[in-house]
């Protein structure tokens, strides 16, 4: 059970092209396998709660196109969407009315955005959005948190999770030590640290970011008052607080996390499920703020395919049919199921399981974990043979420790409990 899982011969000759034309096989590091050792398989087909590999072999998929997958892999709806709109055209670069009807959408869910911006990624939009920050007020730093993953973009990838911590490196070559020095980062849950950074740099931080719930590094909670406590802070010193809400926006509740939580950010940076599976990313908050950027003010930020119109199709009608079947509620119920399970089966071993609605995480060590250097005390190699362990057994977790797990609505009761009498033959690792 110890040895990693073979590909396919199909996969296997493929991984081979890949190698000599793409950098390291692939288009994002963490598909390489790095994290987990052995070679990745490839896809070539997904459908409700399974994916399907070149050659034919089936996998329960609890990684969902790492979240957008939200009523499983190639929902009819969104399907239908993609095709009635592709016929009239896949790109304009002109105003489209689907761009009115998302901001429409995005304004009424989220009711901290009152102005909305597309952009093509999750990355697109925080890159835009510590900009317009920065822009507004006047002031150069910013504050995030260790562990919490913003996108590969250069002021953010500090001490940042996702692949970058999967591979050993959370910084990363060619951004400038100028540009770095302008990133203050701070300990997840330790508000005494937070605290003493606004006392030394408070008139130059622009905003504080962070995912409320991050979800780049496993997945760990925020305690009690913690998010309410840092809003106080931004208030106080001026500083715009922004919730990178890209993983947990429309997935956690319509309002993302910022409506379990009760929080009012000033920006929020968002993604995933808003594109049905294709590229997107959007970025929105206060009026007032939003009204900085071209053509009405300053900063100025711009895409050629922004506004996408089959990006908005299938997100709008992915949100439309959540809304419609209440969809939060029903992940809520297969969360609760998962997590019973997962609890009952890891009772006395080392390990520490963490959820919130569909997004959970299994750490390979005894906790509890709050934060990143919790994480970090995970026992990586005994997460590789569960990896393994799972694919052997037709089942595709994230291939890395430090990488949060979805569930989606195709997701059955039937299908989790399969699941879960699987479990105990792949926990006999610990």
């Amino acid at each position: 059970m110890s040895s990693p899982y073979h590909a396919g011969p199909i996969s296997e000759a493929l991984w081979q092209r890949a190698l000599s034309r793409i950098p390291g096989g692939v288009n994002s590091p963490v598909r390489a396998f790095r994290g987990v050792g052995g070679e990745p398989f490839f896809v070539n087909k997904a459908k409700g709660c399974t994916i399907t590999d070149v050659d034919g072999r089936e996998y329960i998929d609890f990684v969902g196109t790492w979240g957008p997958a939200i009523l499983g892999h190639a929902p009819q709806v969104v399907i239908e969407a993609v095709t009635e709109t592709a016929k009239h055209g896949t790109s304009f670069g002109i105003p489209n009315p689907l761009e009115v009807e998302m901001a429409e959408t995005i304004c009424r869910l989220v009711p901290s955005v009152q102005k909305v911006r597309m952009t093509n990624s999750g990355t697109e939009a925080v890159m835009s959005a510590i900009r317009l920050a920065r822009g507004f007020t006047g002031r150069d730093r910013i504050v995030k948190f260790e562990g919490c993953y913003h996108g590969h973009v250069d002021s953010l990838l500090v001490k940042a999770g996702s692949g970058a911590l999967t591979l050993g490196q959370p910084d990363s070559a060619g951004i400038p030590a100028s540009l770095a020095a302008l990133t203050t980062t701070v300990p997840f849950n330790d508000l005494e640290a937070l605290k003493a950074v606004f006392r030394d740099q408070g008139p130059e931080i622009a905003c504080v970011i962070l995912e409320p719930v991050p979800a780049n590094a496993g997945l760990y909670l925020p305690e009690p008052g913690y998010l309410n406590a840092i809003r106080q802070l931004c208030t106080e010193h001026g500083s715009l607080l922004v919730f990178d809400e890209v993983m947990t926006g429309f997935r956690l509740a319509p309002g993302g996390a910022q409506e379990i939580f009760g929080i009012t950010p000033d920006l929020t940076t968002m993604g995933k499920v808003i594109g049905g599976g294709l590229p997107v990313g959007a970025f929105g908050g206060r009026a007032d703020i939003m009204d900085h950027l071209a053509p009405l003010g300053p900063v100025y930020q711009a895409g050629t395919l922004s506004g996408n119109p089959l990006a908005l199709a299938a997100g709008l009608a992915q949100l439309k049919e959540m809304e419609r079947i209440n969809g939060w509620a029903h992940l809520e119920f297969l969360g609760a199921q998962m997590e019973e399970s997962m609890r009952a089966l890891i009772k006395g071993k080392p390990l520490t399981f963490q959820r919130i609605g569909s997004m959970f995480c299994l750490y390979f060590t005894e906790g509890p974990v709050r934060n990143l250097a919790d994480a970090k005390q995970s026992d990586t190699a005994a997460f590789a043979r569960y990896f393994h362990a799972a694919l052997e057994n037709g089942i595709y977790f994230a291939p890395s420790q430090y990488e949060a797990g979805f569930l989606s609505t195709a997701h059955s009761p039937e299908v989790l409990e399969r699941v879960a009498k699987a479990l105990p033959r792949l926990l006999q690792i610990i």
